[in-house]
Order: C-alpha cells, then structure tokens, then sequence
C-alpha cells in the first residue's frame, strides 16, 4: 500500500485511508516578527496559555563527583536599591536624530564631563542607544542639553582633504598641502585643523526597576519583567565598563585590542579572543557568568594583503600611515594611482593676491612630488576612494592600514574553522586561569554604579555537587554485549547488530586522486568483518575529465546518464568519491538527484587515507541508511526502558537551520525527526521543510490545505510512527527542541506544541497524548571542571543544583567525553513534563539518547533526535544551495516575508527513501 506516495494518512479513529492532494495553494501572509511563523496571527502569541513549569526535585542517581564552574558569586548588600530609567534622544544640529552607537557613547560621555553637577554627580550607565540608567533618581525627571563635541576636521568630511578641490583647506593662504597631510606649501606645518558639531540631548524619565526583583526570583517567585530588566541594566553596565576600555563589543562579549589574543585563520580573517560576561540568577543566589569567547575580525594591517585574500574592502575602516587618521572605505578608483587625475588647487606665490591656479594631476605624482612619499606596488593598482560619490577623495592602497577590531561576520571556510578551532581551543585548567585573571584584572565591583547597588563578586569559581551517570550498556551483533569506557566503544572483532546485504551497487568517482579498484576491494573487507555482505561493485565509473570544467549539476546529470546506462536496473546504492573533503559543489546537486529524483541512497566520501577505522565510519552511515542497525541499548532490545516500555512512545527532535549572518535571502531550513518501530528509540524518520529566513518557529509543523487536508511534517511523522509500529499510535509524546533561547520558551509552548496537538487531532483524535517537552542548548557560556584534575569532567555528568534555575526546571548534562579543549555541557531546560518523569528517570532517557546515535562509537554531547534534525536540515539544505532560483527551476517558490524574498519550497524525498535515515 503506496500510503506515502500519494500522501494519504490514516485516521486513527476509523483506521480508513484519507487521500489528500500533494501541494498547498496560495501564499501565506507575511510573518508578524522575526520569530514567528507566518501562519501564526499576533494575538495567537498573546497572554501565554501554558507556562514553564517549576523544577519537580532533583536527581540522585550516579557517582558523587566535586566540579568547578565558571560562574562567580555576586552579593548584594543593599536589596532596596532602585534603578531609575531615562530615555536618551539625540540630535545633530540639523534635527537628525543621532542612532550610531560609537557617536552616542561620545556624546554622553562629553555630557557627564560638562554637566556633571546638573546631573549631582550621579554616575550613570548607558547602553549606548537610548537608554540610561542610575541608581536612585536624578534631580529632575527631564533635562534638555547642549553637548559640543570636538573632532578632528579630516573625520568630520570622512574624506582626505588632499586630494579634492571640494576641501576647505583647498586654497587657503597655507598654500598646497604638505607630507602631514595639512596645507603646506612652504614647508611650515601648521596646526591640526578641528571641527565642533553640536548636538542636543533630551533625557526623560522612563520607569522604575526595583534591584528586589533579582531578590524575588532568586528566592524561587515567578519571575517577572523587573527581575529580567533589572539584570539586564547590570550587563548593561558590565558593557558600559569594556566600551570604555576601548573594546569591541559583541552583544555580552567584550575584544581587546591586544595580537597576543589574535589567531590569523586565513583568507584576511583573524579569529579574535575576547570575554563573555553576564549576571544570572541560580539556585544559589546571583553570580557572574565569565567565559573565554572568540569572534571575527578583519585582519589588521596593510590593505593591500586583506585586498590580496579578499577582494572586497568596501564599507571597511583604514588609517594612514602618513596622517595616522582614519577613513570609511567607499569604494576603489576607476584607474590606477599612476593614471587617476584629480584638480588641485594651488596658489603661484605667497601674494594674497593672487589668484588660485587649478591644475589636473594624478594621485600618485601628489604623493610622490609634492608630499616626497615614496609608493611602489601601488601605483599600479587602484585607489581607495574614502570620499563620497560626488566628491570622491582618493589614498594609495600601500599608505592604508585596516583598523583593527572590525568584525567579519561573513561564513567561515572548512579550512578557516578548522585552523581556529586548532588553535583556539584551551585545556580545562588554562581556561580556568584565563576567566579568574579576567575577574580579578576588571575588578567589577570597583564600578561607582555597581558599589552604589552593594555588589561585591567573589574572585574564585564556585564549587558545585556533580553526579557521574553509569553508561548505559550496548547490544551488538551475535547478542554480544558492549560496554562503553570513558564515553567510547568500537566494533574491533565485533558485528553490527543488524548488517544488511548489498548485492547491486556502483561507484562512482569524481575525483582524479583517487583508486576505486582498491577503495571497492578494502571496503568489501571490512564490510564483511562487521557482517555486511557486500557483493563486488556492478561497475567503477570514473568521471570523464574533460566533464570538470562544466557546472556541478552538469556534471551530476552526466555521471547519472552513465549510470543509467551500464547498470541494468536501479542501483540499491551508489558510492560517490567527491573531489573535496568538505563544501564540495557537487554535493548539493549530487543530493538532490539520487535522493529526490532517483530515489537511491547513497553515501559521499572524499578519503585521504584509507584505513580500517576510516572503513567503519563509513560502513556505520551505509549500513544505518540501507536500514540496518549499527548497536542498540540493551534496555531498548530486551523493550525494557522506564515509561517507554508499556506506552506508545514518539521521540521528535526538531530544529532550524539559518543562513549565515548577512544572508538575508537564504530560506531557513525546518527539520524535525520522529522515532519509528516503537518501542525502538534509535530508529528516525526525518521531514524537512523551507521557511522564512530568520524565522526561529517552525511554521508547517500543521499545514492545512485548501481541500481541509493536512500536509504539515507531524501529520507526514505520526503516519510512519503508526505504520511502522504494529498500528500503535503514540500515547506520548517526548519533545526536543534545540536552538531557542529563553524568551521563545513560551513561542515553543504555545505555537510550536499546539501545531502539533492540531495535527494529532487533523488524524481524527480526541484525546490528545501526554507531552514532555524539553529544550535542549548548547550555545550556552557554563563550563564544568574537575577539581585539582587536568582533565574535562567524565562523561556522564549532571548537574542539577546550585547553578541551575532558582524556579524553573533545567540541569546541566556533559554526556560525551571531552578528548580536546574544554567540554561544554548540554542545557536542557523542562518546558512541559505531562508524562511526569522522575528526576532520575528523565536523566537516565537523555543520557542514553546520547549514545543511540548511529553514526559514531562514541556518546554525543547532545541527544541524536536533535542531532539528527540537524543533519537533516543541514543535507537537504543542499538541495537549494546551487539552485538558481530561475523561472525553470524546479523548486516552487512562495513570496513571504516583508522583502518579497522568494522562498524556494525544497522538493520531496522520492518514495523509495523516504523512511530512511538518508541524513546519516
């Protein structure tokens, strides 16, 4: 019965087939904000109808372990403090409003320097924008000021004066200008030139943010909006302090201007080492948050070497060598340094007189006659024009310097990542001594607004208790048990538990560098030591060389009419040797052809060297997606998990894939995995939708078609979970959810869970099943270490108390062991727990989902549900990467979002692996 082709569902209820049509009609409206589906109307988000629930106890269960972490105790002495804050306008004195950061900052620091009384001597923080805050009220509720600025006249034009007729100093009674970069014609150097601008500044009261409120909370009350607005005004002041140390900041990260903190990864990009700082409220009271954090910046130096790895300067920050002054980047000259005229305004003597004389002449002969610099490599290349389109100003490239600390928010290349992981990373005790120096070197509590609060923060990392969960025991082939240590296990002179046999294949190679003929025999070898039967290859196809130079799918479409054309029939799978280990273009295309069109399933590998080890990685992802199993838990094969075992029981994980920042037009990736073969929970099927960029809420979850039909991803997961479980429909449902962040938790509740609870009742359901949900993060700042040990914490770690939430119901879990750098354990946060785990029980489930993943002999850091949803999203991602988007495309496309950005629908898995685990 071909349910899935002609996606029909099933009715719980009745059992009857309901058969519905395979595309939506019409276009969905534009999505109320950045988070929140476009089928979801702004009041749904309203006054939540479910909330976090409250911590339920903690576990007990495991070996008792002493653990650091790096978070430090703050006390506050005076809880009846109170932070008055005002809203901050600024304008320049064309009644601009003033919105730049860098420029706000300057001014209101210029301001407390000339209105200090007016204002009592009150020491502030201000976020940079249009907020400050202080301690106790101001003398009056508003306040109007004049605040003058004061700036050298070469930033004021963001130009370079020299090179331009429109300049002030252009025929002024100083004459040409000189090698300083000022008019001087006669050899005198004149003083610098400055400009004052004037703004006008307007504070008015806001509101009141009582400091008690992070009392409250941290007592365990429902935290209200004072508690998080009152620690939001402390990391406010924590961002303030590193502004004015000068550094670069990045949301709650602070960088240095210091090269010992610089990694150079390649390409005109340094990795950048910095500090995360930010106050939390825990179980055992107020603490600072510290942590070493990395971000990105353009590599600081001459202009030519970034232009050289780049080809793109645009927008960047220079200062010269010759003025030491500093420019915005608008654009390149049209020609050379040598051949690009400008007129220059020059007086014939020292008679006022006089009258100016205009003459044409090049860049390069001004800097080189008149200024006596020397340029060699650049007078050949184009100028840096630091003007403005109708009054361009132009600097050689070899006299400009990249000002440091600008940030590189593009994505990082395969090679890129790799060289800053390598050298970034920090054993458990360096990193140790890094955060606790950074406590003591900043002295915090030494800041006049924080002495105001009574906060004082200890210098040293806070103990806590840690338990060290037993690693839950394996089954292998020939009901052989196998025993992780230290988080690993591995098939030397062992089985897969489930091997299938592969008798029709191909390879097909892409790659110059590499022997199939030896590839095909070493991989039949090992195959047959794990138990998988394969047979010799029906064919080798290597790829013609003249076919490289055509495109990625040219290519594709090539190999696969030889592949139709030497094997009888379709292939069970196909081996594809790519020409690059990573990032390949020929993956996407490569893809989306055997998947979608062909329905095949194939495996990609680009191998360097060919061992045993390397032979097993693959064996595991073949064996996984032609439907064997690799290992399962030996409570799961003997049927015997705590609450799983006598209930229908759906494991989902879902996530989002985004494009990388500065992609505005790349459609975000939905994926959401859902257990099969109850009561198996190793076994996923995987449905991946497009939606929005930027939108974090899955949006098709349910997706009602215009005949009352449902073509949404639970209806697609419920239907297999039905099909492939002895027509046992789930009783409950366990949700992970990974990549939001708390302010969704609610979004996650009440959008994302009452879609799927729609879906279930779209199946003909009354009564809904018990749901557990639980958010799972990783992108967290809380490190845990062993004390007086070298080594990271074993795998297996939990941590419940003390640093966790003072209400809500979350812990921490390492459950993978950490070979290099410092671990970083998983955050799971309880949103809903109607199945009513035990501490225990709940920690026992998540720590063994981290070993159930197919793909690898060693425990994850994060259960595979999740995991799995990311590579899911992560592969069919691909489908679209290389598309052209053109009217002949393929992908269907539906106009959302406010930019009108086309959002290509991703094309559907063909039937024949549709129910596999192809993201493996």
């Amino acid at each position: 019965m071909k349910i899935e082709k002609e996606l029909k569902f099933y009715c719980f209820n009745c059992k009857m087939e309901k058969t519905g049509i395979e595309e939506a009609s019409g276009t969905p409206p534009l999505p109320p904000s950045p988070s929140i589906p476009p089928n979801v109307k702004p009041e749904q988000v309203g006054p939540p109808k479910r909330s976090v629930i409250s911590r339920r106890g903690v576990g007990t269960a495991g070996r008792r372990i002493s653990l650091l972490t790096n978070h430090f105790k703050v006390s506050m002495n005076i809880s009846d403090a109170m932070f008055y804050q005002y809203s901050v306008s600024i304008t320049s004195e064309d009644k601009r409003v003033v919105d730049g950061k860098g420029i706000g900052r300057k001014v209101i620091d210029r301001l407390y320097l000339t209105y200090s009384s007016e204002l009592a001597g009150k020491k502030f923080a201000y976020d940079g924008e249009k907020s400050l805050y202080t301690v106790g009220p101001l003398p009056q509720n508003n306040f109007e000021f004049t605040v003058v600025v004061e700036e050298l006249l070469a930033r004021r034009h963001v130009l370079c004066p020299i090179l331009t007729s429109h300049s002030p100093w252009c025929g002024s009674a100083n004459g040409s200008p000189g090698a300083n970069g000022s008019p001087s014609g006669n050899g005198k150097r004149p003083k610098c030139s400055f400009r004052s601008k004037t703004f006008k500044v307007a504070i008015s009261y806001a509101a009141k943010i009582p400091l008690k409120s992070i009392v409250l909370a941290l007592k365990g009350s429902e935290v209200d909006n004072n508690a998080q607005d009152a620690l939001r005004v402390l990391d406010i002041i924590l961002r303030q302090q590193a502004a004015n140390r000068g550094c670069l900041l990045v949301r709650q990260s602070f960088f240095h201007d210091d090269s010992r903190h610089f990694t150079d990864v390649g390409g005109g990009v340094t990795g950048c080492r910095g500090f995360h700082s930010s106050f939390r409220t825990t179980q055992g009271g107020l603490s600072l948050n510290m942590d070493v954090s990395t971000t990105m910046i353009l590599t600081p130096g001459p202009v030519i070497d970034f232009l050289l790895a780049k080809k793109m300067l645009k927008n960047m920050r220079i200062k010269t060598k010759h003025s030491n002054m500093e420019f915005k980047i608008t654009g390149l000259s049209e020609k050379p340094c040598n051949l690009q005229h400008f007129p220059l305004k020059m007086r014939n003597s020292d008679d006022a007189n006089d009258e100016d004389q205009t003459v044409e002449i090049t860049v390069y002969e001004y800097f080189t006659k008149h200024r006596g610099i020397e340029l060699s490599i650049s007078a050949y290349m184009p100028c840096l024009n630091v003007g403005k389109p109708k009054r361009p100003n132009y600097l050689p490239l070899e006299l400009c310097l990249l000002v440091s600390l600008q940030r590189y928010t593009k994505a990082l290349s395969i090679m890129q990542r790799s060289t800053l992981v390598e050298k970034s990373r920090q054993k458990p005790q360096d990193r140790i001594r890094t955060v606790t120096d950074a406590v003591r070197n900043y002295q915090y509590d030494e800041d006049p607004v924080l002495s105001a609060c009574g906060i004082s923060i200890d210098r040293q990392l806070t103990q806590v208790d840690g338990r060290v969960l037993e690693a839950p025991k394996l089954k292998v082939g020939n009901s052989e048990d196998c025993i992780p240590r230290n988080g690993r296990w591995n098939f030397n002179h062992k089985k897969l538990l489930t091997p299938v046999r592969i008798e029709r294949w191909a390879v097909v190679n892409f790659s110059a560098r590499c022997d199939t003929s030896h590839l095909s025999r070493e991989l039949i070898n090992c195959g047959r030591n794990k138990g998988i039967l394969i047979e010799r290859p029906h064919t080798l196809i290597e790829e013609d060389p003249q076919s490289r130079r055509a495109s990625p799918v040219a290519r594709v479409e090539k190999m696969f009419e030889i592949v139709r054309a030497k094997l009888p029939g379709p292939p069970e799978f196909l081996l594809c040797v790519l020409p690059e280990k990573k990032n390949s273009e020929i993956y996407g295309p490569w893809k989306k052809r055997s998947l979608s069109d062909f329905g095949i399933v194939t495996q990609c590998i680009s191998p360097t060297k060919i061992n045993d080890q390397y032979l097993t990685n693959v064996l595991l992802k073949i064996n996984t997606k032609l439907g064997g199993t690799n290992s399962l838990l030996a409570i799961e094969h003997t049927s015997r998990i705590p609450l799983i075992k006598d209930t229908p029981t759906m494991i989902l994980g879902m996530d989002v894939s985004h494009g990388s920042p500065g992609q505005a037009d790349v459609p975000s990736i939905a994926a959401v995995v859902g257990s099969r073969c109850w009561p198996l929970i190793s076994r996923y099927r995987a449905s991946v939708r497009t939606q929005s960029p930027k939108v974090e809420m899955i949006d098709a979850l349910y997706k009602p078609l215009a005949n009352g039909n449902d073509d949404g991803m639970i209806r697609e997961l419920l239907v297999d979970f039905f099909q492939t479980s002895n027509g046992r429909k789930p009783a409950q449902i366990v949700i992970f959810r990974d990549g939001v962040s708390e302010s969704q938790f609610n979004q996650v509740l009440n959008i994302e869970l009452e879609q799927i609870m729609k879906a279930y009742q779209h199946l003909g359901e009354v009564d809904f099943p018990k749901f557990t949900v639980i958010v799972a993060q990783k992108n967290h700042h809380t490190k845990l270490f062993q004390a007086g040990a070298p080594e990271n914490v074993p795998p297996g770690t939990v941590v419940d108390t003390k640093i966790v939430h003072p209400r809500n119901y979350d812990f921490y879990m390492c459950a993978h062991a950490g070979m290099i750098g410092t671990s970083r354990p998983a955050h799971y946060h309880v949103l809903l727990d109607e199945i009513s785990f035990s501490p225990d029980d709940l920690q026992h489930l998540i720590h063994s989902l981290s070993y159930v993943y197919q793909r690898s002999t060693t425990a994850i850091s994060i259960v595979a549900p999740v995991c799995y949803a990311h590579l899911a999203a992560q592969q069919m991602g691909q489908f679209i990467k290389f598309d052209d988007l053109s009217e002949t495309s393929s992908a269907k496309r539906a106009i959302t979002t406010e930019e009108s950005v086309p959002v290509p629908e991703l094309p559907r898995l063909h039937e024949n692996v549709r129910g596999s685990m192809f993201f493996c």
